[in-house]
């Protein structure tokens, strides 16, 4: 998420929030209302085809690496501990990573993308404790992959693929090149498909259902949940993929990944559920949990961890 798009999703939170001016002097003022949390669950270890996983995977968009090592996130890692972790929005070129995660012994096998043409834009990164097959970056389409958004790891049986999609932007500036983007990040997708399964993971900067945000009526011409972003995540889903969350939880409301810093968003909850696991429908049987680490800050973006069986 951009800090404009967080400008405009504050207002809309806000409104949502306090009511009209009108409204309040009509009306008796209340009392406000106690913030509905969510309770992330005990971890299932148990797969829907009765396996136990034998494998952890977190993603989590930093918002800027330097600020978030120094905000100690590296020691949230050290307790997770999955096999592979996944980080967006990294703003990090390679040369000025901190020693801090370059010399992490747990992970021996570290993969890096930065944005071209910006210095502190977009980036991700992959650490994993066992070397992946191969390791390639962006889509294959220059006009995507100067950003810096996407790393794909080909494992024996999977290939894993974290993305930091691109945000529409306050006032939708970006709009038509996102709609590009998700028709060619999918087709991507549906390439890497036919050769092996695949879990995608990281910031899709889309609110897929009313359910996957606090306010949705208030945010309904906003960057990550217009009709078409929604519409582009829907094309994906009917691609063959599936939503790992979800899937485990089709009802779970109040679960978010997302929260402005501005209002006091997180303390009350009002976010947005940006961050996935998206994954081969194949790869379902194998399914064991999706979870939503929202007690860990360092970011305005709290961690995702799947298990899985692969």
């Amino acid at each position: 998420m951009k800090r404009g798009k967080k400008t405009e999703d504050a207002a809309a939170d806000e409104e949502n929030d306090t009511g009209s001016a009108s409204a309040k002097k009509t009306k008796k003022a209340k009392e406000p209302e106690a913030p509905i949390l969510y309770e992330d669950p005990p971890d299932k270890m148990t797969c829907k085809d009765g396996r136990e996983p034998n494998m952890k995977i977190t993603s989590w968009n930093v918002d800027g690496l330097r600020a978030w090592v120094k905000k100690n996130g590296l020691d949230w890692v050290r307790e997770e501990s999955p096999d592979v972790l996944c980080l967006q929005e990294t703003k990090c070129a390679e040369k000025s990573l901190p020693a801090a995660i370059t010399s992490m012994p747990e992970y021996p096998y570290k993969y890096w993308a930065a944005s071209d043409e910006k210095e502190g834009y977009s980036g991700v990164a992959m650490l994993c404790k066992t070397e992946p097959i191969k390791v390639t970056y962006g889509i294959g389409k220059e006009e995507h992959d100067k950003e810096g958004r996407v790393i794909t790891a080909e494992f024996p049986t999977f290939y894993l693929v974290t993305a930091y999609v691109p945000n529409s932007g306050r006032g939708l500036v970006r709009l038509d090149y996102r709609k590009t983007w998700d028709v060619d990040f999918r087709a991507y997708l549906s390439e890497l498909d036919i050769q092996k399964p695949l879990v995608l993971c990281g910031d899709l900067n889309v609110a897929h259902q009313e359910i996957d945000l606090k306010n949705p009526k208030g945010n309904k011409k906003n960057a990550g949940f217009t009709p078409d972003e929604r519409e582009g995540f829907t094309q994906l889903l009917e691609s063959g993929f599936t939503d790992s969350f979800r899937e485990l939880y089709p009802e779970q409301t109040n679960a978010y990944t997302f929260w402005t810093y501005m209002m006091n968003s997180r303390s009350k909850n009002v976010g947005w559920r940006l961050d996935y696991f998206v994954l081969s429908s194949s790869l379902l049987p194998g399914l064991c949990d999706c979870k939503i680490r929202n007690k860990a800050l360092g970011s305005d973006h709290c961690p995702i961890s799947l298990h899985i069986a692969v």
